[in-house]
């Protein structure tokens, strides 16, 4: 293996790994943004707004992220009226693209996430709220919303790292990302699998890192679970 181009060529990987984390911290925010009142929504079933969401979760929890990029960078510029539009300014770069495209996959899986979350809020919790007069919308915000989210945090990890692992969908949009950086190592110094060596243990290490936060988390907001068991 070639260390020496590796090395030579750190800067390249160290941008890629910048924008990697770019774009999964963006897209995790953004999704999360949307699943929190989704979910909500979802486990409370309203009308006319339940049919639309579970039509958007299954959308983008049913069809390949790779799939869903495509679409967005190739497929919209198909269409002269977006070309003509203020939006075109964002939809012709393909890192404003990437963070649609990861933004809303993300936002899907954490609506499931966190609907499976606030629907196993015990009981007792959301009565015990009630019996000390507190309003609906408190109930909801001061008791249910940050004990579902508390409890939401493994399935929350892993979608943190999953989200991580698909950014790399993003080179195929000439995004140079970590594992851009490996293609383009590979292209220039016509090597076989230096560059990929390199971004896998990359993504390895800042897996162990996420990981290692959200066990963290887990330990200090899930402790009392643990002691109950």
């Amino acid at each position: 293996m070639r260390v020496d181009l590796v090395l030579a060529n750190w800067p390249l990987f160290a941008r890629g790994v910048w924008i990697t984390l770019e774009l999964t911290a963006i897209a995790v925010a953004v999704g999360f943004l949307i699943g929190l009142p989704a979910g909500l929504a979802r486990a409370r079933r309203v009308r006319w707004v339940t049919p639309a969401l579970g039509a958007y979760v299954y959308l983008f929890r049913g069809t390949p992220l790779l799939v869903q990029t495509f679409l967005i960078y190739y497929g919209l510029a198909q269409f002269g009226w977006i070309r003509a539009s203020w939006a075109w300014e964002f939809l012709r770069n393909p890192w404003w693209c990437a963070v649609i495209a990861f933004s809303l996959n993300s936002g899907a899986y954490a609506t499931e996430i966190l609907r499976g979350a606030i629907e196993a809020t015990p009981k007792g919790e959301i009565e015990a709220a009630r019996a000390l007069g507190l309003r609906p919308s408190m109930v909801t915000w001061l008791v249910q919303v940050p004990s579902s989210l508390r409890r939401a945090l493994p399935q929350y990890g892993n979608e943190v790292v999953f989200m991580l692992h698909g950014s790399a969908v993003a080179s195929v949009i000439t995004i140079q990302d970590i594992l851009g950086a490996g293609r383009t190592l590979n292209a220039k110094f016509y090597l076989a699998y230096e560059g990929f060596v390199t971004a896998a243990l990359l993504y390895m290490a800042i897996t162990f890192g996420l990981v290692l936060i959200f066990r963290r988390l887990e330990g200090r907001y899930l402790r009392h679970l643990a002691v109950a068991r």
